[in-house]
């Protein structure tokens, strides 16, 4: 196998199920990887190492006497820490909740894929109470980004982009309510998935917005992300939001092709909030998906994306508010300020706006399913821009200079308003930081979604690279 602390978690997989490379020999690299680097990239909040030696002891085990631990045999991964994990108090990025007892059992979604052989190695940083695009956390410092350590990794699934970035785990699971998956993945240069609303259950983590949470994982290949999200897969009555759908495997259908894909690239509103990079991006994603074999339709703009932006926007504000309205009261000085600020300004909404924003959405939903009928695929940039400094207040692009928190993810918050299946995949332009490019499919089409992502990767335009850090012991 080439160098084991670049490798892919599929061939890990392959290489410990075969009997080629020990789960401990893998455990035991990447604990060191991680103690070598997180110092520099703050990734971590915690590292289970004894844990995860126990764990890859037991797939060893199971090798030895004949059983398959699972399709991610040996595979590390790490969680953002709004996953419960046993013996760990559950952080979601905040000050307040150290104070929260430790977790007597592990999220479901660290439950499944351990069950499938994959090895927990740690819990990784992220915005206070995951209200976050930069990856700038008050409490635990900056999160860097590996592709250059004076730049944001994004939020706010922040520690996910560093880790999968710079081979600390092949795979990562982060969360998604206005972006925060997508826009670490697009400026850390990695995949990532937010499914359909619904499809992955949240049992067992912390809500931001409960009508917009999503869960979902990041890799810095595709196969390793549909091998980790068909190994989530399934319903559970602990997530009162988690559709009873059958598992719908997506690793089958990887090598399928395209031939025949209808996609678009936005005008409008949606393509007016680009910048330059970000506009090339998606062209050049285009441009690969016609020679392909997709069709490229025209014409369809999207503008209703602003209003479910906006709808977004007053839903986040005003269910999140009124969660944490008992820690406001009793701890408002123990928030990030800008957190708390933003919190408060959504407990003062007026009902009346929520309600309006609550229609506004199903309209939005109705409009884009509209544009469906169509196509099969959107493609919109992850982001405007790619990573900015750290420290950085605002971003100019557009011809105008904004705010940088609320307008690094304007063009992803649109599609989790209305819970629609996204993979992010990774654009590398020369001489350019990575920026990515949305794959937007309609309700329950992951598959398809990672097929097209598949289809990029293969041909070297929309693939994962090695950042600063492949090289170190």
């Amino acid at each position: 196998m080439r160098d084991l602390q670049w490798a892919m978690g599929h061939e890990i997989a392959a290489g410990v199920s075969r009997g080629d490379l020990r789960a401990r020999t893998v455990a035991e690299a990447a604990l060191k990887r991680i103690a070598l680097l997180n110092p520099e990239l703050n990734a971590f909040t915690a590292v289970t190492g004894e844990r995860a030696l126990a764990e890859a002891d037991a797939v060893d085990a199971a090798i030895t006497a004949g059983r398959q631990p699972g399709p991610l045999a040996g595979v590390p991964f790490a969680v953002k820490n709004l996953f419960d994990v046993e013996g760990l108090p559950t952080l979601a990025g905040s000050r307040i909740n150290r104070d929260r007892a430790a977790a007597r059992t592990d999220a479901a979604l660290i439950r499944r894929l351990r069950g499938a052989g994959a090895v927990l190695v740690g819990t990784l940083g992220m915005g206070e109470y995951a209200y976050d695009f930069t990856g700038e956390n008050s409490h635990e410092g900056a999160c860097r980004n590996p592709h250059d350590l004076a730049r944001m990794t994004g939020g706010s699934s922040s520690g996910c982009g560093a880790a999968t970035a710079a081979g600390l785990a092949p795979v990562s699971l982060g969360s998604d309510t206005n972006g925060s998956l997508r826009v670490p993945a697009s400026l850390c240069g990695v995949f990532s998935l937010k499914p359909t609303y619904g499809r992955l259950t949240r049992a067992g983590t912390f809500s931001f917005v409960d009508s917009l949470d999503h869960l979902g994982p990041f890799a810095r290949s595709v196969t390793d992300l549909a091998l980790s999200y068909d190994a989530m897969q399934g319903p559970d009555p602990e997530d009162h939001g988690c559709a009873g759908r059958p598992v719908e495997a997506a690793l089958p259908g990887l090598q399928t092709g395209i031939e025949g894909l209808r996609f678009a690239c936005p005008g409008g509103w949606l393509s007016a909030q680009a910048g330059p990079l970000a506009r090339v991006a998606a062209a050049t994603v285009a441009h690969v998906l016609k020679s392909e074999g997709g069709r490229q339709v025209h014409g369809i703009d999207l503008d209703g994306a602003e209003a479910g932006r906006a709808a977004a926007y007053l839903i986040t504000n005003s269910e999140s508010a009124a969660f944490h309205l008992d820690r406001l009261r009793a701890r408002a000085d123990e928030f990030d300020p800008d957190t708390r600020d933003r919190f408060l300004a959504g407990a003062l909404l007026p009902a009346a706006w929520v309600s309006r924003a609550q229609r506004v959405r199903a309209w939005w939903l109705a409009r884009a399913m509209e544009a469906f009928v169509r196509i099969d695929a959107l493609i919109v940039p992850a982001t405007p821009v790619s990573a900015p400094l750290r420290g950085d207040k605002t971003l100019y692009f557009g011809g105008e200079e904004r705010p940088l928190r609320p307008n690094l993810g304007l063009l992803a918050q649109p599609f989790s308003c209305i819970g629609l299946p996204v993979a992010t995949v990774p654009v590398f332009l020369p001489g350019e930081l990575p920026i990515g490019v949305q794959v937007i499919v309609p309700p329950w089409k992951e598959a398809l979604a990672l097929r097209i992502a598949r289809a990029l990767e293969i041909s070297g335009v929309g693939c994962a690279r090695p950042p600063v850090f492949r090289d170190v012991a």
